[in-house]
């Protein structure tokens, strides 16, 4: 792996616990607004970075599930990983009919 993915994934990571902190206070009730930020989180990382795509995905989603894990013992936002994984393949896939639309023009 690059050091621009190395990189972006750390960048993942930070963004990722940070999604999971705020998801895991005791007044945050806005499932909407977490899975909107992992999404947008994970679609400009992986556009930037797209053959790290898988990666970043884990990067934001994980630190969500684990932060609500600890502080609340279940593991309800394990959909977490699947709704940054999607926003990452989004990435990928549109970057790949991008770049194959350049390629004929």
């Amino acid at each position: 792996m690059s050091g621009k993915s190395i990189a972006v994934v750390t960048v993942a990571a930070v963004l990722g616990a940070a999604i999971g902190f705020v998801d895991s206070r005791p007044t945050w009730d806005d499932t909407g607004v977490t899975a909107g930020a992992l999404v947008v989180c994970a679609f400009a990382l992986a556009w930037i970075r797209p053959g790290a795509a898988w990666l970043i995905g884990l990067a934001l989603g994980v630190p969500v599930l684990l932060f609500n894990a600890i502080t609340h013992g279940g593991f309800g936002s394990v959909l977490a990983i699947a709704v940054s994984l999607a926003g990452a393949a989004a990435a990928y896939g549109m970057r790949r009919v991008v770049l194959v639309e350049d390629r004929r023009v």
